[in-house]
Formats: structure tokens, sequence, C-alpha cells
């Protein structure tokens, strides 16, 4: 009897030593980790169950309709996956509802990010196909895939954006071909607006940025260099909140060739970040 009194006294001596912010500190990785471990089931389960909807569904539209459907599949599910990742989106202007959007790239999260906010089509690299997880999501959305070290294979990516253009749609373009960490735009190859030339179609552009309270934008939210995707998107979903904020230039059609037009959208953007 005694033995138990004197480790519940040694119990209640440790618990004191314990400082009021030693306990909030533990409070809080515990939340912390409960909350990663959450999103990555929601994550991982609702996609699943997306991509089996996606599956399902899509071949009952008809041909035409198909690509719309597709974009707002990802459209839902970007909403989705943007409120339970704990992105806190912003605008500043609007968003196109058909034509081309140029973009920077920093991170996959842009593609969450902008496609939560209007059903859009993107253009994206070969090698997004093969990834885990979000490869399957792109191609579910009807991702229009280019292989930037075959030049032979631009027209017929331009012929599929110029198609996906005039029906409609909004395509979203990354021209700088790859992501960065953030502290500049890089320079946009300007192969893929010819589809823009040809077809005298309105383009807008966008800024995207992100914030972070507890960790660093281009180490932790900006995917580049050599990063591992898996371990990248396991440590974001311990972030408590992302916020991004993205700012929209007006659609207009623009002058020039292909060249022109690509620095012109470069400076805008880069304006728009400072």
């Amino acid at each position: 009897m005694s033995e138990v009194i004197c480790r519940a006294s040694a119990a209640a001596d440790a618990d004191q030593f314990l400082s009021p912010s030693h306990r909030d500190g533990l409070q809080s990785l515990i939340t912390t980790m409960f909350l990663g471990i959450w999103r990555a089931f929601a994550v991982t389960f609702f996609s699943l169950c997306a991509l089996v909807e996606n599956a399902v569904t899509i071949p009952f539209f008809a041909p035409a309709q198909r690509l719309h459907a597709r974009a707002a599949w990802l459209h839902r599910w970007s909403r989705f996956a943007s409120r339970v990742i704990g992105i806190r989106i912003t605008t500043r202007g609007a968003m196109p509802s058909s034509g081309l959007l140029v973009s920077n790239h920093l991170s996959y999260l842009d593609v969450i990010v902008l496609s939560s906010i209007r059903p859009c089509v993107f253009v994206a690299k070969r090698d997004v196909a093969g990834w885990p997880f979000f490869g399957w999501l792109a191609r579910a959305a009807g991702t229009i895939f280019v292989d930037r070290e075959n030049r032979l294979s631009s027209p017929a990516v331009v012929d599929l954006v110029r198609a996906t253009l005039a029906g409609g749609s909004v395509v979203v373009l990354f021209p700088e071909g790859t992501s960065s960490d953030g502290s500049t735009v890089l320079p946009f190859k300007s192969a893929l607006l010819e589809s823009a030339v040809q077809l005298r179609c309105p383009v807008a552009s966008v800024s995207i940025q992100y914030a972070l309270d507890d960790g660093s934008v281009a180490d932790e939210v900006c995917y580049w260099r050599d990063m591992t995707l898996v371990p990248h998107l396991l440590n974001l979903f311990f972030k408590r909140e992302i916020r991004s904020s993205c700012s929209f230039s007006p659609l207009r059609i623009r002058t020039g060739n292909r060249k022109e037009i690509a620095r012109e959208l470069r400076e805008e953007i880069m304006w728009m970040r400072s």
C-alpha cells in the first residue's frame, strides 16, 4: 500500500515540475500530431472515393462535355483538399472564366489553389503523370501533359491547348517550365503561348504567393530542387495553416509574337508580386 502511495506521490511531483509553458508545448505537439494524421487520412480516403467517382461518372458524359466534367470534378476535390489541409486563399482581382491563364509556379499546391477558385484545365510536364497520388489526380482531371525535352511534342500540345480554349475552358499554363523557391520568377518558355497567338484568345496572368507562421515557405511549401514528394506532402499536413494569395491581371487579347507576350506576362507577374 505504501509503495502505491509513493508512486502516486512521485507522479504528482513530476507533474508539478512541468511548467505551464511545457504543458502547453506538449499539448500543442499532441494536437499537431493528431491534426496531421487526420489530414493524411481524410485526403487519402476522399481522393480514392473521388477517383472512383470519376471513373464511374465521366464515361456517361458526351465526349464534348467530358473535359468540362473533369475540370468540375477537380474543382470539387480541390475545394475539399484546401479546407482539410488548411490552405486559406485570398484573391485580388477576378480569375477568368475562359481563356488562357499564365501563372508563376512554386508548388503542386498551385493546382489545388487555382482549381479551388474556378474549374480549369492544367498543362503540366509529362513527369507529373508518373507521380504517386498527384499523378492519378492529374490524369483523372484531364491534364494536358507536355514533354519539355522533346521539341516535336510541342505542336501536338499546342493543338490540344487550342482545342481546349476553343471549347470555352480556362487553360492554366506554368511557362517557367519548373517550380522554384519563389525568390524570383524564372524566364518564361514561350512555345505553348503559340496557341494564344493563333487563336487571338484573351490571356490573363496570376501571381501566387504563400505564407507560413511556423516554417519556411521556400523549404516547406515550395516544391523544387531535388525534393521528394511524399515526405514534403506529409510535412505540410502538420502545418496549422498555409496562406495563399492570388493576384489576377485583367483578361485581354495580347499583341505581338509569343516571345513578346511571354516577356509581357512575366513582367506583369513580377509587378504583382512586388
